[in-house]
């Protein structure tokens, strides 16, 4: 369990430090911490989207998702609240601030496009769910 939340702190870590190093380069630190969160978000949502793509292909069911209805707002919610809690909440990320930035600089690169990595699969996994998709047949399940 430990290795997976010191993944995770890595993960917004490194998120940080990009949008960090962008934002030196384009004249100042502005909300940094609330972009990298937001950009955490995003990509939390994705992956929900993608499991709930895999899950309508799966089962034949068609879903029409509109925002009147709860099945958006409950996982964005559980979502918010938990990068609330584990890195909002007392400045928790802080704590391994340190730590990560004390990684040698061939640690850091690595972790880096492993990162990277992680963020392009999930971008294309959610483009490929949205291809399955787009490919079944609903009007023989409606």
């Amino acid at each position: 369990m430990k290795f997976i939340k010191k993944s995770y702190y890595y993960f917004f870590y490194r998120i940080y430090r990009s949008i960090e190093f962008t934002s030196e380069l384009s004249g100042g630190k502005f909300l940094t911490f609330f972009k990298a969160g937001v950009v955490m978000i995003a990509l939390e949502i994705w992956i929900f989207f993608s499991f709930g793509n895999y899950y309508t292909i799966c089962s034949k069911t068609f879903v029409e998702i509109t925002f009147s209805m709860p099945i958006i707002y409950i996982p964005l919610l559980i979502i918010v609240g938990f990068n609330y809690f584990t890195l909002d909440y007392k400045d928790n990320w802080k704590k391994y601030n340190g730590e990560f930035a004390n990684y040698s600089k061939r640690k850091n690169r690595i972790g880096g496009w492993i990162v990277f990595g992680i963020i392009l699969i999930i971008i294309f996994n959610l483009i490929f769910s949205f291809y399955l998709v787009s490919q079944v047949d609903w009007s023989q399940y409606r």
